[in-house]
């Protein structure tokens, strides 16, 4: 009876290692879940946290970044109208574009990696025109685990723009559609150039977005300070991030719209008189204050080019050099980017020429 027994505890016993060992197998190859607001993931950009558990992305160029080990990755997304796109970007190198949809899923990034630390990045490729795109955390296989975030980088850049600093038809060679997928901040000259310096980017950029006119209300004194381009309440915390670097390149689509006195926004600003030069000089002026007062010590940039406001006889490079005299500020300074004839927004080579020159000039001009 007792050996009966004993071999009855045996065979429970056995069970009870078999049942324990098969539970902790399932364990390790179970993904392992990091919330949008680990402190281990990079964000680098303007962006929100809400109570819907999901970071909230809305600018060009916002990117999220995340070290680990494992062979696979996915990521919880949702998109406001399903035309926003991101690249996936693991460890330097650029897998592909996602394009997330309107529900919220669960989109793999990469499989069969090697063994091994990796660092994923989604960057974001089109503007804040197509929407809100929604965060909601990493996952990785359940063989890795989540490494700390790098170091934080040493230099910072921040760039204002329109539709050119956005990257608007970047990729649509052929024509200027203004389709969401031909959108490419990535290659934009302000993307180009913060990395070149390994340089964390901002990037606060619209199509059609004037200093005193647009193609819509909003004009770039009124959107700048913004954490979401279409909400006026709550802003952004400047004192969050603080670039050395601050590229202005506004005024293009002013230089059409002043002279399309029927336009909507052009009678709503200023019925039926254009606005004069010293207007014009003083809107620039004040913007530049502006950004003055929220960063005393960044060096900024006064740029324009790319298209035709900086054509042969143009006034607009006038108008920006006026400003920044009248400024009489040591680290404001003025580059403009020559007229190539082009009639289209520029192209990745067009961004690239530009990008060379913005960097010489920062290399010969800025000490930082």
């Amino acid at each position: 009876m007792k050996s009966q027994i004993n071999r009855y505890a045996i065979i429970v016993f056995s069970i009870l290692l078999l049942f324990v060992g098969t539970n902790s197998s399932c364990r390790q190859t179970l993904p392992i879940s990091i919330s949008y607001n680990n402190k281990n993931i990079d964000y680098v950009g303007r962006f929100s946290m809400n109570n819907d558990s999901a970071t909230i992305i809305y600018w060009s160029g916002t990117s999220i970044e995340i070290n680990f080990e494992g062979t696979e990755i996915g990521a919880t997304l949702k998109d406001e109208f399903g035309s926003n796109f991101f690249y996936v970007i693991i460890d330097n190198d650029i897998y592909y574009k996602i394009n997330p949809d309107t529900n919220k899923n669960v989109y793999k990034l990469a499989s069969n990696l090697s063994s091994g630390k990796h660092t994923l990045k989604l960057v974001k490729l089109t503007e804040c025109t197509h929407g809100k795109t929604w965060f909601y955390g990493f996952s990785i296989d359940g063989n890795g685990k989540l490494l700390p975030a790098k170091q934080p980088r040493k230099k910072k850049m921040e760039f204002y723009g329109n539709s050119i600093t956005s990257g608007f038809s970047l990729e649509d060679v052929n024509s200027d559609s203004g389709n969401p997928k031909y959108f490419n901040n990535y290659y934009t000259y302000a993307a180009i150039t913060a990395r070149n310096f390994n340089a964390d980017y901002h990037c606060i950029s619209k199509s059609g977005i004037g200093l005193i006119l647009s193609w819509f209300p909003i004009i770039m004194p009124e959107m700048y300070d913004r954490i979401d381009p279409e909400d006026s309440i709550h802003k952004w915390d400047f004192t969050k991030y603080t670039p050395d670097i601050v590229v202005i390149k506004i005024l293009q689509n002013d230089s059409w719209l002043i002279h399309n006195p029927e336009h909507a926004q052009f009678k709503a600003r200023f019925g039926n008189t254009a606005p004069n030069e010293d207007y014009i000089i003083n809107c620039y002026k004040n913007f530049l204050l502006s950004i003055r007062n929220k960063y005393p010590e960044a060096h900024i940039i006064c740029a324009l080019g790319g298209m035709d406001a900086t054509k042969e006889n143009a006034v607009w490079p006038t108008y920006i050099k006026k400003a920044t005299t009248q400024l009489n500020d040591s680290k404001i300074y003025t580059l403009f980017f020559p007229y190539t004839g082009i009639k289209t927004h520029p192209k990745k080579n067009e961004h690239i020429a530009m990008a060379t020159i913005l960097i010489n000039f920062i290399n010969e001009n800025i000490k930082w």
